[in-house]
């Protein structure tokens, strides 16, 4: 089993000379077990209950110990390893060397551990030296979506739409800041007290966002949102119950046919998701220039041109806006223009471009519901500067937009497309539109699962010639309403 350690103090007092680093050999351990240390149990309390805690508090304690065995020799690493040839060393002679300087200083420290203990402990050496550490299982976990990080022994995942804790810790907020610090300089930014808070994108190309003290008060705050390596496509998503095939098809003639479409939703919700599957449709013979904060869309089509802002740097220079991207691509002639999320004064210049020539352009924003969605469009236009009429804006998002696309997380964690809806025009001073799917919620089931189906309302779509016209002629009966079974 493990050596224990010891304060320096003490160490220098009981330790044979080879226990240089205050660890104890194991011969010299005392003979006890966490249940001869533990209180005696009362003549009232049942022996079993000390019985049965034993087992728990020796394996908090065994991690406890490799967890401080992995530190230092961490440390020994660091002193041994040519960080200068990391970048050009294999995996496999990475491995053997860190394996190699592990073995030397467990045996150095008269440090025992089993092979199972031996194997774990090189892997998170091998992940503290190259990859992010604690976090490295969790980024190569396949049913992990989200990795919540409240300080550095707090650490959530988000599996199936539901959040729950971990047993993933850091040693301390040193080392949390280190593997932070790891991940933004990779990407050239920096963050510190004067620049708390930083937004950047791994190398698998997950969203990560850090905020650190003193803005955090209880420990810096991590938030990675997993990039997806397999692309959904929409089969994919019928299969899964986001949306049904009668919807499918309508979104494809939609999308084929050159529509604007807005994908609008809360966070979380699977907008990006949705964008990437109903991108699918487009033609390989159209130019497609995309804009995004952070690079998450995965368009399989020929010709795209990909676009990412940039924040400004530590003196407030060098900052390109998604406006400014938005700007320079209008005029690389695309067919389509797709802005990854529309959250500010960009939204004039998309909504100019899908009034312009640019028919068939995506985005997405955050919203509740549909109607709410054109009232952040016309906030967002607001904040741009602009003075013009309430009635003149919404004439413009009238004339730009033809599709308003709702996806919601659900209370199970389950993520549907919650309504389809088309915008018709304007009745007088008011956005006129008008439902073509929705999805109907009927009850819960005893485990608390959303019990539900897809349906129309019964009212037929206005671009109908439209798709007639583009060769989707669509029957009658998809938009039919459908009874609950």
């Amino acid at each position: 089993m493990f050596s224990r350690y010891k304060k320096p103090g003490e160490a220098g007092k009981a330790a044979k000379p080879s226990a240089k680093a205050g660890l104890k050999p194991v011969e010299d351990a005392p003979k006890t077990s966490p249940v001869e240390d533990a209180p005696k149990p009362s003549l009232r309390r049942p022996a079993q209950v000390a019985a049965n805690a034993a087992p728990q508090d020796k394996e908090r304690k065994r991690k406890e110990r490799l967890a401080e065995i992995k530190i230092e020799l961490h440390r020994s690493l660091l002193d041994n390893l040519n960080l200068g040839a990391l970048d050009s060393a294999t995996e496999a002679d990475l491995r053997a060397e860190i394996s190699a300087i592990a073995s030397e200083a467990l045996e150095e420290r008269n440090i025992v551990l089993n092979r199972e203990d031996r194997t774990t402990l090189t892997q998170e050496l091998y992940d503290e030296v190259r990859g992010l550490g604690p976090l490295e299982p969790l980024l190569k976990d396949d049913t992990v979506n989200d990795i919540l990080v409240n300080g550095p022994h707090q650490v959530f995942v988000e599996r199936a739409g539901k959040l729950e804790l971990t047993d993933t810790t850091f040693k301390d907020e040193k080392h949390l800041l280190r593997i932070i610090d790891k991940i933004v300089s990779a990407v050239g930014r920096r963050v510190d007290e004067s620049n708390p808070y930083v937004d950047a994108r791994l190398q698998d190309g997950s969203r990560f966002n850090a905020m650190v003290g003193p803005i955090a008060v209880d420990g810096s705050l991590v938030s990675i949102r997993k990039f997806k390596k397999d692309k959904l496509g929409i089969d994919d998503l019928v299969r899964f119950g986001a949306f049904s095939e009668e919807m499918a098809a309508y979104l494809q003639a939609a999308v084929a046919c050159r529509l604007n479409v807005i994908v609008s939703g809360g966070t979380g919700s699977g907008k990006t998701t949705t964008l990437n599957a109903l991108s699918s449709f487009i033609d390989n013979s159209e130019r497609i220039l995309t804009i995004e904060d952070t690079a998450e869309l995965q368009l399989q089509q020929i010709h795209v041109g990909r676009m990412e802002s940039r924040p400004p740097n530590v003196e407030g220079k060098g900052e390109v806006s998604p406006r400014d991207c938005l700007k320079n691509a209008l005029r690389m002639r695309p067919d389509r223009i797709i802005v990854g999320e529309t959250r500010g004064e960009e939204v004039i210049d998309m909504l100019q471009a899908m009034n312009t020539g640019h028919d068939g352009s995506m985005t997405t924003i955050h919203a509740n519901n549909p109607r709410d969605g054109i009232s952040r469009l016309e906030n967002m236009v607001a904040m741009a500067g602009l003075e013009m009429p309430l009635k003149a804006v919404r004439s413009q998002i009238a004339s730009a937009v033809n599709l308003l696309v709702q996806a919601s997380r659900l209370q199970d964690g389950s993520r549907r497309m919650t309504s389809i809806t088309e915008i018709t025009g304007m009745e007088g001073d008011v956005i006129s539109m008008q439902e073509i799917f929705r999805f109907q919620r009927v009850g819960l089931t005893p485990d608390n699962k959303i019990i539900g189906h897809f349906t129309g309302t019964g009212v037929r779509s206005n671009f109908s010639e439209r798709f007639r016209l583009w060769g989707y002629d669509l029957p009658p009966s998809i938009y039919e309403p459908i009874a609950a079974e």
